[in-house]
């Protein structure tokens, strides 16, 4: 991504908090900066705010809210950040780790004050790896809900939003942002001045060269994200003289409908559902967690797999309207007995009924996952056929607890430039298997919070 000297800008205006990206993490950060007396404006390259925030399932995880009290869950931010630790293997960026789950309750609590946000806690289950409940998601959970009731919120406390507006490059002197320069669709250009800049224009997962170099086993996997998440925080962050961390760290899934494209929900397999590849057979710990699923599905016959479920899952499947997508679009398989199921999709009939039998274990089985927690799959039987996918990058620029960037080999920030969501280093370590459900909204919602309080408070100093 390009540098300019500031001395050749044309500034048009003048802001002192300029954010690039208007997705979950770029309008937490205005609103927050917005709150504490700042002026800022937002910069989105889309017609529409949306971004990868939408195409998620909208869960938030958080820590000691008010929604977990009511509810009687005891949770705090140590214990939601030993889950995490717990998951990446102890390799989660601690500067990243404290900033998030500290700000992320106190988070949500702020966002539910807002007439225009409504989050409840996602109860009845638990996604691999957490404790006790701590999903906070819209009624419907989804992320285009989540986005319509944060860019109502901003429109409410006049957070302006610059739409069809690409930043193409960065006016800094040495390692100090000075402005940007937009690049409209009918390639006209605007050069605008700012004193402090935020980084909230997510990861990579968009950028084939960059997927095929650090993740190259999912460079051919349908990608779930959106498609203008190209890798330039990463780029402008280390021509400034910061750096990035764990590049190779992501979130994938393996369960998408395919080839519908629509997500189904990791629901179904915590509570009871299996996987089977297109032989019937299983083929993994479905309890290990979505994100390493999404590598198991891929490596099956044809990168596929049928998920596997019964009534009882069917009920709580279509309390997501994602699911109800999917059913819609004819993804959904019905049969009365196993043997029917097996012909309806077309795997051998001994293998899937051998498969399908193992749910009524009440053991750890040779994949390591414990029976004696779900009820058995009972008539009539559901599959929907699903490939992996990778959802986002969880790799990106390192920063301290107050979200700013900092540099290469130090940790000294850079000066006026924050970063949050994907566009910072998140909480997954190096690996696919290290993503706890959540991580990427968890670090888009709380290190915008933290990110747009800092940014204000900085025009002080």
């Amino acid at each position: 991504m390009t540098l300019l000297d500031p001395a050749a800008a044309d500034f048009a205006f003048h802001t002192p908090i300029a954010i690039i990206g208007a997705g979950a993490c770029g309008l937490v950060a205005a609103l927050s900066a917005k709150e504490a007396g700042a002026e800022i404006v937002v910069f989105e390259r889309d017609s529409a705010p949306a971004g990868s925030t939408a195409l998620s399932s909208g869960m938030i995880p958080a820590a000691g809210t008010r929604l977990q009290a009511a509810a009687g869950v005891e949770d705090s931010a140590a214990l939601f950040a030993a889950d995490i630790q717990g998951k990446s293997k102890g390799r989660s960026d601690p500067a990243v780790l404290a900033a998030a789950t500290q700000a992320a309750g106190p988070a949500i609590d702020w966002l539910n004050a807002f007439p225009e946000v409504t989050l409840d806690l996602v109860q009845g289950f638990l996604y691999p790896g957490h404790s006790v409940a701590r999903m906070h998601a819209p009624p419907d959970r989804t992320g285009r809900s989540l986005m319509g009731m944060l860019v109502n919120a901003a429109a409410a406390r006049g957070v302006d939003i610059v739409t069809d507006a690409t930043v193409s490059a960065l006016f800094a002197e040495g390692s100090s942002v000075k402005g940007m320069r937009i690049t409209r669709p009918d390639e006209t250009i605007e050069d605008i001045s700012c004193d402090a800049l935020i980084l909230a224009c997510n990861g990579y997962g968009g950028n084939k060269s960059m997927v095929a170099e650090h993740i190259p086993e999912m460079k051919d996997a349908l990608y779930f994200g959106h498609a203008g998440n190209q890798g330039e925080a990463v780029a402008w962050g280390a021509a400034l003289g910061g750096e990035a961390k764990h590049l190779s760290g992501y979130q994938g899934h393996g369960n998408v409908a395919h080839p519908h494209g629509v997500l189904i929900t990791w629901a179904l397999m915590m509570e009871g559902g299996i996987q089977v590849n297109a032989r019937g057979a299983r083929f993994s710990n479905e309890h290990a967690g979505y994100s390493e699923q999404a590598v198991e599905v891929l490596a099956q016959p044809g990168g596929v797999a049928w998920a596997v479920f019964d009534e009882r899952l069917l009920r709580l499947g279509r309390e997501f309207d994602d699911f109800a997508q999917a059913e819609a679009q004819g993804a959904l398989r019905k049969a009365e007995t196993v043997p029917a199921l097996a012909l309806a999709i077309g795997v051998d009939d001994a293998a899937l009924t051998a498969s399908v039998a193992e749910t009524a274990g009440e053991s750890i089985d040779a994949f390591g996952r414990d029976w004696s927690k779900t009820p058995a799959l009972t008539g009539p039987c559901y599959a929907i056929k699903v490939t992996g996918a990778l959802f986002h990058t969880q790799g990106g620029l390192r920063i301290d607890e107050q979200a700013r960037v900092l540099r290469a080999g130090s940790e000294a920030p850079l000066g006026n430039l924050y970063a949050g969501g994907g566009a910072a280093c998140g909480l997954s370590g190096p690996d696919v298997d290290g993503y706890l459900s959540g991580n990427g909204l968890l670090t888009a919602v709380a290190l915008g919070r933290v990110a747009g309080r800092h940014a204000a408070a900085s025009l002080g100093d």
